[in-house]
């Protein structure tokens, strides 16, 4: 029995050491894995205050030994920027907004409404997530060229205002929501705008940062469509005005890692501002 009682006593110490090994382990490894993640925006933001110079030194240094702000007033004035600027937040709002109000109405019909062909409705919904958006360019732009939309804030908007992902993630939140906070607001003669807009809204907060961040980083980031649609200089987008930039500065290297933070850093400062209605909102939604 003594024996017993001191091998238990023995194994009941090696427990808790090969815990904090292993937690030291996961925390080095995490550790690891987030150097290697943020070093190249970090590097990337030192380099935009180099000079050209020192840029291309080999081997490349981290800290600048000269600062300056060349990299970007050279930006500023070389190609329209604060025109693209503006263009991209307009775009990147108007489809914020847009996806906001009706991605949640969707969802909260597909949530809390019964009606006809619900479940065919949301599962066609679900399968227009798995369709390559590539696949239908080619329609959207001849439809939009149709309606004589090519080269407007609303050819590039229109076809984003609402998301299938948007609709997915809304639903989610939303049925989660208890019935009988609906059905008291039924009961007191509220009508379904009312009950959306005062008491559905009001909870959605999480889902609404979420979708909102995500919204806003994919078209902010959008390239393709806004490079076919736009068809004048005044009409580019911050990723579009970039492309032909680098093409025609393909060696000013200065120049074209000071356009990479302008195009990042309204999304960084997002996120950074969002990021706990955001990990509320992956959380409740079901995206694990």
């Amino acid at each position: 029995m003594k024996r017993r009682a001191s091998s238990f006593k023995a194994d009941s110490g090696r427990e808790p050491r090969s815990a904090f090994g292993r937690s030291r382990l996961a925390y080095a490894l995490l550790t690891a894995g987030l150097l290697v993640v943020v070093f190249p925006f970090v590097w990337t933001m030192l380099a935009s205050f180099k000079p050209e110079g020192e840029i291309r030194q080999n081997p490349p240094t981290l800290l600048p030994a000269e600062w300056t702000t060349s990299n970007y007033t050279g930006l500023f004035e070389r190609m329209n920027m604060g025109t693209a600027f503006l263009n991209s937040a307009i775009v990147a709002i108007a489809l914020v907004v847009a996806n906001l109000l009706l991605c949640s109405m969707v969802g909260y019909a597909f949530a809390k409404l019964r009606f006809r062909f619900r479940n065919t409705l949301f599962g066609l919904v679900m399968v227009q997530m798995m369709v390559p958006a590539i696949v239908v360019m080619v329609p959207q732009f001849v439809l939009i060229a149709k309606l004589g939309l090519v080269n407007t804030f609303l050819g590039i908007v229109l076809p984003f205002i609402v998301a299938p992902l948007g609709i997915f993630m809304m639903r989610q939140f939303i049925a989660d929501i208890p019935d009988e906070l609906i059905q008291a607001a039924r009961v007191d003669g509220a009508r379904e705008f009312r009950i959306f807009f005062s008491i559905v809204l009001p909870l959605c907060r999480p889902a609404l940062a979420t979708l909102g961040l995500i919204t806003f980083m994919t078209s902010w980031n959008n390239f393709l469509w806004p490079a076919v649609v736009a068809q004048s200089e005044d009409m580019y987008t911050l990723p579009v005005a970039l492309a032909i930039f680098s093409n025609a500065q393909a060696t000013q290297y200065g120049l074209l890692i000071a356009g990479a933070v302008v195009v990042v850093a309204p999304i960084l400062l997002l996120f950074l501002f969002l990021q706990r209605y955001f990990v509320q909102g992956i959380a409740s939604t079901g995206l694990k």
